[in-house]
């Protein structure tokens, strides 16, 4: 499984820095809708789904978590702690989210509005599926 971290470019000065999220620069989709975490309690995992055709970046904006990406194949744990880069989620890829630090702010830009009919919600008509597809 190809997993592919996207880098941001971060600017800054004394007086701080600034990261520039641009459709078709960074982001390599429409951006369609945009949604962020925090305040995860300790010990919840979150995601358990995939989806059929939405694409995704997630960002930990400030502090880390871990993703566990499986393409039904081959799973990948990554942690994500550097608000200058980005997680490329591809579509039909089962996602799960933990090990949240205190402080994380996750944000996730989306290629799609909300729709729940794009969830797959149970994994073993995740790996039907991909075995079929």
């Amino acid at each position: 499984m190809q997993v592919k971290l996207i880098p941001l470019q971060a600017h800054g000065d004394e007086r701080g820095s600034l990261v520039a999220l641009e459709e078709g620069k960074n982001i390599p989709f429409e951006i369609k809708r945009v949604y962020y975490m925090f305040k995860t309690n300790p010990g919840v995992r979150r995601g358990f789904h995939a989806h059929k055709t939405l694409k995704q970046v997630a960002i930990a904006v400030r502090g880390s978590c871990r993703f566990m990406l499986d393409d039904g194949r081959e799973r990948v744990d990554i942690l994500l702690d550097n608000p200058a880069q980005g997680l490329l989620i591809e579509s039909f890829m089962w996602r799960e989210m933990y090990d949240f630090s205190d402080d994380c702010v996750l944000m996730v830009l989306a290629d799609q509005l909300y729709d729940e009919n794009d969830y797959v919600r149970d994994y073993e008509a995740f790996i039907s599926q991909v075995q079929e597809g």
